[in-house]
């Protein structure tokens, strides 16, 4: 199947937004919910799925959804990251963290 016949789901009971291939999830972006915005915090796509730029659907999927509930953006995960250091049509939605505040 191609990126074309994907689908990204928000899952709010397992807080993570799901790429699907028609029956399959072959990816995953993790968040944590916070009054402050939606902290970004693990993006992975199944191996056998990776190199067919499915992490970018994902990642543009769940920054698109967030940006439509009119979430502010945190992002802790370097994948994340450095999709929207490509990607600066998210930039006023984006609160970067600061050093303090990285993730372990």
């Amino acid at each position: 199947m191609a990126a074309n016949e994907s689908r990204v789901t928000r899952n709010d009971a397992e807080s993570r937004y799901e790429l699907w291939l028609g029956d399959t999830m072959v990816g995953r972006a993790e968040f944590e919910r916070h009054d402050s915005g939606t902290a970004f915090t693990h993006t992975v796509v199944d191996d056998e799925y990776s190199g067919q730029g499915l992490g970018s659907v994902l990642a543009k999927g769940a920054l698109d959804d967030a940006v439509a509930r009119d979430e502010i953006i945190v992002p802790h995960c370097p994948f994340i990251q450095a999709y929207l250091k490509r990607h600066h049509e998210y930039d006023a939605h984006v609160a970067w963290p600061t050093p303090k505040h990285e993730r372990k």
